[in-house]
């Protein structure tokens, strides 16, 4: 698919016109130069021809610090892969200096490219547009993110400047692999590992990953989305504005995995915080996995290792039989083995038992059991058929279902998963009335 790179000095508004063309709050927008840190890639389709948009970070090349150098790097990176450039211009100010040296670097790419003066939001303002031609980048194209003023000009633009890439849609459903956990427990740096590069921006500071940030991958021929989320706090303790919109973000992403990969602080130990993230996945009926990072910060023998294993079962005692990875992001000790757990999950999640064999099975255990009765009255059991996968969903049916205990809801759940492969999946599973 032809990739369009959004790029520009900070607080232009490229995250604005990205999410104007993508249609969706795919890059958090905030009136701050540096809201962007990552890149977010988008698709559409525009008078039939399909491609995909990458937002970037700003680029300044004047800020020191670690953690903007790492989002011009990814600003950069975005430009070298896309097949056109996208300049992006505050109309209201002119042409700045670092206007001038963002057009210079891209002219010496050698890509094809369009310039957009944005910020054009009321058509009676008068900006000269001429004043642009300075860049070098051709004519100068008003447009308005925040209204929408003139985004089909701008979208024909690109196409007639966009190389002929044969592009043909696919059905195909990938499984979708989110990495989700609190703030600073490596999310970014597993991402990084496992595609061989830096793929999203990486420092120590808290709070790094701001975006969403989707990106295809190839795991033993199996095509899948691996997902890298902002860091999730108690809502308590969310700061409003960008880490509002970046929790909203992730929470986004949560919604729309199969499987989440909960990554832990192995050093630090599992937290009332990291539990909070795991009712997240639950809540949502995502498989889980967990990846226990920092490995290599464990010390001192077999000792810390059980306490470590104990804590685990202890802080998350309510998950589903998840499988465990133990993992160091830093060194890539079995950073391998986190997606073909993942993948074991969602195939795990794929499972369809025969309506026969399911009612059969059901037969059995309930025969074991005596069912729930009050005042003359029993539940007695009808029916169970499987209605859905990813989660595997099912609906028993019983006579007087009101009166079964959560108790004998988690008898039935533990009688399908002593016959089946559900490790790592909530069950969804109905009583009503027959």
């Amino acid at each position: 698919m032809p990739l369009v790179a959004l790029v520009g000095r900070p607080n232009v508004g490229k995250s604005s016109l990205f999410n104007r063309f993508v249609g969706d709050r795919m890059a958090v927008v905030e009136e701050a130069p540096g809201t962007t840190r990552d890149r977010v890639y988008g698709e559409l389709e525009w008078r039939g021809r399909g491609f995909a948009v990458v937002d970037t970070a700003g680029i300044a090349w004047r800020d020191p610090a670690p953690v903007a150098a790492a989002a011009e790097r990814q600003a950069e990176l975005a430009a070298r892969e896309a097949d056109l450039v996208v300049v992006v211009v505050d109309g209201t100010v002119g042409p700045t200096d670092l206007d001038l040296t963002v057009a210079r670097r891209v002219l010496r790419s050698g890509r094809p490219h369009v310039l957009l003066v944005n910020k054009v939001d009321d058509q009676r303002q008068h900006i000269d547009l001429s004043e642009f031609y300075a860049l070098g980048l051709g004519d100068p194209l008003p447009i308005s993110a925040l209204h929408g003023t003139a985004s089909g000009d701008v979208l024909d633009a690109i196409l007639e400047r966009l190389p002929d890439i044969a592009y043909q849609p696919d059905d195909i459903v990938r499984p979708q692999i989110a990495i989700v956990g609190r703030p600073n427990v490596g999310k970014s740096s597993l991402v990084n590992a496992i595609l061989g590069h830096e793929r999203v921006v990486v420092h120590e500071a808290p709070g790094t990953t701001r975006d969403s940030v989707d990106t295809l991958v190839t795991n033993a021929g199996q095509e899948l989305w691996l997902i890298d989320t902002a860091g999730l706090r108690r809502r308590g303790h969310i700061e409003p504005g960008v880490e509002q919109h970046s929790v909203l973000r992730a929470l986004r992403s949560i919604q729309r995995c199969d499987v989440g990969v909960l990554m832990i602080d192995a050093a630090e130990g599992p937290t009332e915080q990291d539990a909070h993230v795991a009712g997240f996945l639950l809540e949502a009926h995502k498989g889980i996995v967990l990846a226990l990072n920092k490995w290599d910060l464990l010390e001192g023998g077999e000792a810390p290792v059980r306490a470590l294993d104990l804590a685990v079962a202890r802080v998350l005692q309510f998950l589903p039989n998840s499988p465990v990875v133990r993992i160091s992001a830093l060194t890539g000790r079995s950073v391998a083995e986190v997606l073909p757990a993942a993948l074991a999950v969602y195939q795990a999640r794929q499972t369809r038992i025969p309506a026969r064999r399911l009612n059969t099975l059901v037969r059995t255990w309930v025969a074991r059991r005596d069912p729930p009765s009050r005042k003359g009255r029993t539940a007695r059991f009808k029916y169970v058929t499987q209605v859905g996968v990813n989660p595997p969903e099912f609906v028993f049916l019983y006579a007087h279902p009101e009166l079964v205990h959560p108790t004998y809801r988690r008898f039935l759940e533990n009688g399908l998963r002593a016959e089946y492969p559900f490790a790592g999946t909530p069950l969804v599973i109905h009583l009503r009335a027959a």
